[in-house]
């Protein structure tokens, strides 16, 4: 299709550290293969294949104050293109701009929602009136609406109710499934003193109130004695979260002394392939989730899930066929009854997989196979481009 894209970006590989990055990396070679051309404008270090720009605000500025400097510069390098689509609130400021300078459409993606992680007044003080303003006035000036997955297109709808529910559009995350396979080799988990007789519980993600670790180490606490839990988990979002954490896993080695593990450093992608393979249950105790790439990779190596039910996790993790979900309730992340009952019942249903490697094992068949069937990224990107042209046709009407 003749279309010329400018995609725009905080992360892009090979430096991304969440799933934003990983959709983007995934989504623009599957774009490059059926439309004329793709530019890409990201944040940081330089890249081969995209235009980066570093942070241009003085060193110490608080970091909202700094990424709308740098969505100026992205904005200005955009070239010659027919739609433009930003992604996560990084980038929104930077589309706004720049479909206003060209005259072109905006495309905005929702991998989450500024309004739903009041959480990162920690991380940003300030800085977290700046990002819902950004990404507010984007998303309503916008062409088109992108969600992950019909839950957040619903958190979409209910945080900007001003928007045209026709101009917002479900174009699900992916996975490869090439690349997320089973891989049965050993290296990396006995490296990571794996104890491949022993049931294994894994968790892949950051260290930030959304992803729930916490309620995961707690829950930790009532598995049963002989089940693992290796935890690849860095990059606290605040000194105050990471203290939390720490603290929390400390008990919990002196609980399970020679049944946990922490490895605070980024593994490859190839060596978290084979610890997901290895794993009887990932466990994603997530209290805020789009839709969730990492359950994806998980299930694509047939591993079976243990999912919080929030977002868009129940949209990918098939309750009682490719793995079980624990309800929980935000409205009650105060409330320490409600949260201590959610952390027994996700402890219970980890011990339920555990305690029947069969069921696991079949819930991670089921699992790969719906990736495959359901998932796909060159399905994914042909919905993306017809998203675009509807976005130009509504430019062009205005």
């Amino acid at each position: 299709m003749a279309l010329r894209v400018s995609i725009l970006t905080r992360e892009y590989p090979p430096f991304i550290y969440g799933g934003a990055g990983v959709h983007v990396g995934q989504l623009v070679p599957q774009l490059r293969k059926i439309t004329q051309s793709v530019e890409v404008q990201c944040m940081g270090d330089s890249r081969d294949d995209a235009t980066a720009h570093p942070e241009i605000f003085p060193e110490g500025a608080n970091t909202a104050l700094r990424v709308l400097g740098t969505d100026l510069a992205m904005a200005a390098a955009i070239g010659e293109v027919d739609v433009i689509h930003s992604h996560t609130w990084y980038a929104n400021f930077a589309g706004l701009i720049g479909s206003k300078f060209l005259d072109v459409p905006h495309v905005v993606t929702s991998h989450s929602l500024e309004p739903h992680r009041p959480w990162k007044a920690e991380q940003l003080g300030g800085g977290y009136r700046v990002s819902c303003w950004a990404e507010k006035t984007a998303f309503l000036d916008a062409d088109a609406v992108i969600s992950v997955s019909a839950g957040m297109r619903r958190d979409v709808l209910d945080s900007y109710p001003e928007l045209d529910p026709d101009r917002v559009f479900v174009v699900r995350n992916g996975i490869d499934t090439d690349e997320f396979r089973p891989d049965y080799a050993t290296d990396v988990v006995d490296s990571l003193g794996v104890d491949r007789e022993q049931p294994l519980v894994v968790f892949v993600g950051r260290i930030t109130r959304q992803k729930g670790l916490v309620h995961l180490v707690r829950a930790a606490q009532q598995f049963d004695p002989d089940t693992q839990l290796l935890l690849l988990a860095g990059a606290p979002d605040t000194p105050e979260i990471a203290a939390e954490f720490e603290a929390a896993f400390a008990e919990l080695a002196d609980h399970r002394p020679g049944k946990v593990n922490w490895i605070s450093q980024m593994l490859p992608r190839a060596s978290v392939r084979q610890v997901l393979t290895h794993a009887t249950v990932f466990a994603c105790p997530s209290i805020y989730e789009p839709l969730g790439i990492v359950n994806l990779e998980a299930m694509s190596c047939e591993t079976a899930v243990v999912a919080s039910a929030v977002g868009g996790i129940p949209e990918v993790v098939v309750d009682g066929t490719t793995g079980t979900l624990v309800a929980y309730d935000p409205a009650q992340a105060d409330n320490p009854d409600f949260v201590a009952d959610f952390e027994s019942r996700f402890a219970e249903q980890v011990n339920l997989l555990t305690r029947n490697p069969g069921l696991a094992s079949a819930f991670g068949k089921a699992g790969r196979q719906r990736c495959i069937d359901e998932f796909s990224w060159s399905t994914i990107a042909a919905q993306t481009v017809a998203v675009y042209e509807s976005a130009i046709k509504f430019h062009q009407s205005q």
